[in-house]
């Protein structure tokens, strides 16, 4: 049986005081596409922050590929786990062939320039994320959706088997939010890359997660197979909504269609 992808046990965490976290148990499985889901503040990022070693917790314990984190090497987790934040921050004039090639340097040697293998897996994340033709434009001439792009172009570059993206489809327009999520499932499906990835729109995680984790003030309201947790009631609960769970037409496809407060 294979080991799972991060665990935490009786985890805490908190920020000057509040507490983003609150002694949660948690198992993540490997080679999936996971959604971290739940109101603002809940502890998504949180969570996510803590397993990549951005965020000390305050109690508790986690794990990563079977192995203490605390036992980690900031670059050997960099290997294992490539992560891209919601706001990264990059001079303008950096061209998004110079930014992919930052995903490198956890692979490449201290005193040594980029190798023609830091190139090839640069030249195919570009390639991979429709990038390849704006490698030499600076990051100042991009519109936010290709920004965008190119940030997730440094994140593939990497390498790592496990990804974690928060809110990735960030600044991109529905179109380009559905290209990147078809583009992660690929990545799983024929690389069987893990991905624990940050999601506000509930209808993109019931189509493109296997597993989703719903936070709710610090605690875990429910983890599982994703339609087994995104239910009518536990969205209801949760985000203090009233929704419905229907049927697209001509497919299995469920939507979710939230009510506001004044309907319900």
């Amino acid at each position: 049986m294979s080991k799972p992808l991060a665990e935490m046990s009786t985890l805490s965490a908190h920020y000057d005081g509040f507490t983003a976290l609150d002694a949660i148990d948690l198992t993540l499985p490997e080679q999936k596409i996971i959604a971290f889901c739940g109101p603002n503040g809940s502890g998504k990022s949180t969570a996510l922050k803590v397993l990549r070693a951005l965020h000390a917790p305050s109690g508790g314990e986690a794990e990563v590929a079977g192995q203490a984190l605390d036992d980690w090497t900031p670059r050997a987790l960099a290997r294992e786990i490539a992560m891209l934040s919601q706001s990264p921050d990059a001079p303008e004039d950096m061209t998004v062939f110079d930014l992919a090639m930052l995903g490198r340097y956890s692979r490449r040697s201290r005193f040594s320039g980029p190798s023609a293998e830091d190139r090839r897996a640069v030249e195919n994340a570009l390639r991979t994320t429709g990038m390849e033709a704006l490698a030499g434009r600076s990051i100042g001439q991009l519109s936010g959706g290709q920004v965008q792009r190119a940030w997730i172009a440094m994140t593939l570059a990497q390498d790592a088997p496990r990804i974690f993206l928060d809110e990735p489809t960030n600044h991109l327009d529905i179109a380009h939010a559905l290209e990147i999520l078809d583009l992660l499932v690929m990545l799983n499906r024929r690389e069987q890359r893990s991905f624990v990835i940050v999601l506000h729109d509930l209808n993109h995680a019931l189509r493109y997660a296997d597993h989703v984790v719903l936070f709710e003030n610090g605690r875990i309201a429910a983890e599982g197979a994703t339609r087994d947790v995104l239910t009518e009631e536990r969205i209801s609960a949760v985000f203090d909504i009233d929704c419905r769970i229907l049927p697209l037409p001509e497919t299995d496809l469920p939507v979710i269609v939230p009510l506001s407060r004044q309907s319900a």
